[in-house]
């Protein structure tokens, strides 16, 4: 493969084309003037270590369930998962909901 060397003003030029040099296997060095900076290989992220969409809204436990049951995983449930679960759910059998239209 080739390795290329060009200046950071060229390099912003074609940054892009750069990164598609980098995905290929190309070495890309951009030389400011004192240290140059290499454009590293594409990292492969083993599906295992993907990062699972975050959810900003609170979500039942059978929907996150339901989610694994979709979406194998490597994550291993213990023995004592369902105690916890339950344990949580008691603790807060004692809340009610507020309707916040009617806290007016």
């Amino acid at each position: 493969m080739a390795v290329i060397h060009i200046s950071e003003a060229e390099a912003a030029k074609d940054f892009s084309g750069l990164a598609a040099k980098a995905r290929a296997g190309e070495e890309v060095y951009i030389d400011d003037g004192t240290t140059p900076l290499r454009l590293a290989k594409v990292a492969h992220i083993p599906l295992s270590q993907r990062l699972m969409p975050r959810y900003t809204e609170p979500r039942l436990a059978s929907e996150i369930l339901a989610d694994l049951d979709r979406n194998p995983s490597d994550v291993t449930l213990d023995d004592q998962f369902g105690n916890d679960l339950e344990a949580a759910i008691r603790a807060h059998e004692h809340e009610t909901l507020i309707d916040p239209w009617e806290s007016f």
